[in-house]
């Protein structure tokens, strides 16, 4: 049976962790899918698994080190470096990374990474706590700039007794994304560098770009206890911020509170309540995007108690309301600071696109995401959704998707907005 890896070469970086037993059973996933898979064996991965066992799985020598005479006298990690198909690190740990993003070579593994011109997959492994640090994920966020794929990490006990993101992917999470990397381009060409192949990668959307994305619902409080809130759980708008992410962009995520982690590599600015949010995105421009997901509460309790309120003879309270700060028109209309492009979100449960035209026209935006979150639709909370987009030059329905994959093509669409307006 023909597989998408057959006669593929695949050139997998085994670094040092725990995790890098996994790396033996990813090698026999993609042997027998019909893939040559060469390996390199880092210092510290030869503290987890042993050369002879990569061997014995590859059906070839391991590479292990960078001044080897019979290998280097060939120049052999250029060789190795331009051969493979696909370069893949798992696990990539945190001082791998790092030796990436600033170019290090002095090991094999560093030298080979800074020396190809093909695509590279990595699937980080690490505590949860240097997977959250923010210089690891800074680190994430530049790679991701320069091209680099990612796959994982995945939420589970860590092998210190933590819990949280920081597990390797699964072997057959790997090797769904080696098949994905290798669907696509697989030449990186070097700035300025003109090559003869035709699969050049092609420009992120929106590299260069700093897009601000808003998500989640507020939290007005009554109380010290009690608050007024909706049922947004985010997830439309976190999906949205690793989309953009994805396509290049430096992304600012104001989010209300949610039970979400942030996409690794976002700078997230976390809020609770309508005015802070609003402080937060003014805070963040200027932006070239701006994309206004967030549920954000219409009203606030004119006068919160400052303590628990408590049932008593005076019977129910009166809460008087006032209005909350409208953040999308705020934004729109500001001629100093305006983004390039504005999109809002309507979330209606009846004549959603009606209402949506009335919005676009009333906020200033360019474009508005309107979906239908009535009870039934299942949308506020689920993972799929139903979009109309409604702009001046007319309305798109677009099909039930997942959250992702709307996130994925509103963001490609925003990108040939963005680069419309520019």
């Amino acid at each position: 049976m023909s597989t998408p890896l057959v006669g593929k070469r695949i050139l997998l970086i085994i670094g040092g962790g725990i995790a890098a037993y996994k790396g033996l059973d990813l090698i026999r996933r993609l042997r027998e899918r019909g893939a040559d898979v060469r390996a390199i064996l880092t210092k510290a991965g030869e503290a987890f698994v042993t050369p002879l066992s990569v061997s014995a799985l590859t059906g070839d020598k391991v590479y292990t080190d960078l001044f080897s005479l019979t290998d280097e006298a060939e120049m052999g990690h250029i060789e190795m470096s331009r051969d493979a198909d696909l370069l893949v690190v798992a696990p990539a740990t945190a001082d791998l990374l790092a030796k990436m993003v600033q170019g290090l070579a002095n090991d094999l593994a560093s030298t080979t990474l800074l020396a190809t011109d093909k695509r590279v997959l990595v699937a980080p492994a690490m505590n949860v706590r240097m997977w959250l640090h923010p210089a690891t994920q800074r680190n994430i966020a530049r790679l991701r700039e320069d091209g680099v794929l990612f796959v994982g990490p995945n939420d589970g006990e860590m092998a210190c007794g933590e819990y949280g993101p920081g597990r390797l992917a699964e072997p057959l999470e790997i090797v769904a994304a080696i098949e994905k990397a290798l669907a696509g381009p697989t030449f990186i060409p070097l700035p300025g560098s003109v090559s003869a192949d035709t699969r050049l990668l092609p420009a992120l959307p929106l590299a260069g770009k700093h897009v601000l994305v808003t998500a989640g619902p507020t939290h007005e409080p009554i109380d010290p206890v009690r608050y007024i809130a909706n049922r947004s759980s985010g997830k439309q708008g976190y999906a949205i911020a690793a989309a953009a992410l994805a396509a290049g962009a430096r992304v600012t995520l104001v989010s209300g509170p949610v039970a979400l982690l942030p996409p690794p590599g976002v700078k997230l600015v976390p809020v609770q309540t309508a005015r802070e949010m609003l402080e937060a995105v003014r805070t963040a421009l200027p932006a070239d995007i701006a994309i206004f997901a967030a549920a954000v509460a219409d009203w606030r309790v004119a006068d919160a108690g400052a303590q628990k309120i408590k049932k008593g003879a005076e019977g129910t309270p009166d809460f008087a309301l006032v209005e909350n700060p409208d953040i999308l028109a705020t934004i729109a209309r500001d001629k100093a600071r305006r983004p390039s492009l504005v999109v809002g979100f309507a979330a209606e449960t009846e004549h959603v696109v009606e209402h949506a035209k009335a919005k676009l026209a009333r906020k200033g935006c360019d474009l508005i995401v309107a979906n239908d979150v009535s009870p039934e639709s299942g949308v506020m909370g689920g993972d799929r959704n139903r979009v109309h987009l409604v702009s001046a030059s007319g309305i798109e329905t677009w099909p039930d998707m997942d959250k992702e994959a709307v996130a994925r093509a509103l963001v490609s669409r925003f990108g040939e907005l963005a680069s419309a307006v520019a």
